[in-house]
């Protein structure tokens, strides 16, 4: 064992063969980066290959291993715009490519400040193999959080736990919402890692030892592969639905899907149609329960700029909901564009119409999290200078300050529009007040149907996360209803018309990540945290400066391996 240390050190000293202590070469390492984003890219929709997403965190992690903080941050940039260029390029559709190539290059550049973790990390886990699948876990969520929250308010797209909607790992989010199903996807990629980052080379001596001694240096392997199989199906273990029934009621609730005229950015153009078109299928409804071919909804649900002309303020359009509303006999949920408070300046909400009286302004929910630069333009003139597609936006969307609580049809709702269903307290905000089915208002026309399949992935995590009973409601698709498991039923072609009506439970229970809330993402980001402290404290002894490898210290560890 001492002859083979020392063959160890003279190797990483220079000698011949691949030196201990050191990175991949630079172009496996591009080569496991661009593999990286696309494994994860292929496990979000449309593809849905969710086991990939494991093995792109662990592909990333070999790529940044034991290299310098540079080259962690060019190889995690790297991953970063394979990944989200593509899985953001319904957004180029039609506004020009300059808002996707900024959105993605922005969004990439947080998983560079992730490469650079992971590098600057490489020294700590190589002294402690085992803590590197939970040292991977730790910084995923980190990453997440701080790509969550920051510019403007944040943007979630692409989170690890939105890519899991098939997976057994769905069901933690019951336990600790996304952050825990993020931490648990990179957990399994980080046990891949571990397990495939080895030296392979025979040790001198090992070829008299017997079969028995041989496979011994294999055990490590098994185990954290073990890991990484149970840990992927240790969610068939927690239970779903756990909020308490709401005393076994239920509500019938109608889809209204009125698809526009044409697609793209001009749908706006067209509002007085839309609104028709909505109004119309409302209509049909009312007329096949009148018939008695469809049973009667208790609410109808219309997505978000399913009335872009005020009908607080136009009496043509006010009469035309009312008309839909008195047909079919009960309250429509109507996304709306609301002229005010100020000059210049809009609301995005969900309007309850009743039939017979018309909007209930006491129902009324007001967007929380506007989207910068599409339904606001921080910097404006400074955003001009980069782009005139800014001045599109012409009416500045005002943020509303309370939940999404609505009371309708018998029932409380929890109403998010749009992209909200990505933010996890925007969401958890409406059920701690009260929500009993989550309702996600969402107008998809500017966008494509890999985009609304995203959004509906999100609208799965979030019903079992709550364990409330879901739907989406989209101008042009995709719409749906989603269990509290997270099953989708009622799912609708995109740019089409459609009406799905769907029974809906009631439930008035939390589940434990309701109840915790925030808690589980801050002490895995303090964890994150300590981690990075410690590494730092530890090249500090060593003296490694901004090396990301620790040469002593990895060739104790991989002697140990054998």
């Amino acid at each position: 064992m001492v002859d083979t240390v020392a063959a160890r050190v003279g190797a990483g000293s220079g000698g011949p063969g691949q030196p201990v202590g050191r990175p991949l070469p630079l172009w496996g390492a591009l080569v496991a980066a661009v593999a990286s984003g696309v494994a994860l890219l292929a496990a979000f929709p449309p593809y849905g290959l969710w086991w990939l997403a494991p093995v792109g965190v662990a592909l990333l992690a070999v790529a940044v291993h034991r290299r310098r903080l540079r080259g962690g941050a060019g190889l995690g940039l790297v991953t970063g715009l394979v990944f989200f260029a593509p899985l953001l390029s319904w957004t180029n559709l039609h506004t020009g490519s300059l808002p996707w190539v900024l959105l993605s290059v922005l969004q990439a550049a947080y998983l560079a400040v992730l490469g650079a973790a992971g590098a600057w990390v490489s020294p700590l886990v190589d002294r402690a193999r085992w803590s590197w699948p939970v040292v991977t876990g730790l910084l995923w969520v980190a990453q997440e959080a701080l790509r969550d929250r920051t510019p403007f308010g944040g943007f979630p797209w692409g989170r690890l736990a939105f890519s899991q909607g098939d997976s057994p790992m769905l069901r933690l989010a019951a336990l600790g919402g996304a952050p825990l199903v993020t931490f648990t996807v990179a957990l399994v990629g980080g046990c891949l890692v571990t397990a495939g980052w080895r030296s392979w080379r025979r040790p001198a001596g090992d070829a008299g030892q017997p079969a028995v001694g041989r496979l011994r240096r294999y055990r490590p392997v098994a185990g954290f592969v073990a890991g990484a199989v149970g840990l992927t199906l240790v969610g068939l273990l927690v239970p779903v639905a756990a909020g308490a029934p709401g005393g076994g009621r239920s509500v019938t609730v109608a889809i209204v899907q009125g698809n526009v005229p044409r697609m793209g950015l001009d749908f706006n153009a067209q509002r007085r149609a839309v609104l028709n078109n909505h109004v119309d299928a409302t209509v049909a409804l009312a007329q096949r329960v009148a018939a008695g071919q469809q049973q009667r909804p208790d609410l109808v649900v219309w997505p978000e700029n399913s009335s872009d002309v005020d009908p607080l303020r136009d009496a043509q359009a006010a009469a035309r909901i009312s008309a839909a509303a008195d047909a079919i006999g009960v309250p429509i949920l109507v996304g709306a564009v609301l002229t005010g408070p100020g000059a210049g300046q809009v609301r995005n909400v969900g309007l309850l119409w009743q039939p017979g009286t018309g909007p209930d302004q006491e129902q009324l929910y007001v967007k929380r999290h506007p989207v910068p630069f599409a339904e606001y333009v921080p910097f404006r003139d400074l955003a001009r200078m980069v782009s005139k597609e800014v001045d599109r936006v012409r009416a500045d969307f005002v943020a509303g300050e309370r939940p999404g609580v609505v009371r309708a049809g018998g029932a409380v709702l929890g109403d998010v529009i749009c992209f909200e269903i990505a933010y996890d307290e925007v969401v958890r905000d409406t059920v701690t007040g009260g929500a009993q089915l989550l309702v996600v208002q969402t107008n998809n026309a500017t966008f494509d149907s890999a985009e609304a399949l995203q959004q509906m992935a999100m609208v799965r995590l979030r019903a079992v996360e709550h364990g409330r009973s879901s739907l989406m409601a989209s101008t042009v698709g995709v719409s749906g209803f989603v269990s509290p498991d997270g099953r989708v039923s009622g799912a609708t072609e995109f740019n089409t018309p459609a009406v799905v009506i769907d029974e809906m439970q009631l439930r008035d229970g939390r589940t434990v990540a309701t109840r915790v809330g925030l808690w589980p993402e801050i002490v895995l980001v303090v964890a994150a945290l300590v981690v990075l402290g410690v590494a730092a404290r530890g090249r500090r002894r060593s003296g490694s400066g901004s090396r990301g490898d620790d040469s002593q210290a990895a060739v104790a560890a991989e002697a140990g391996e054998q």
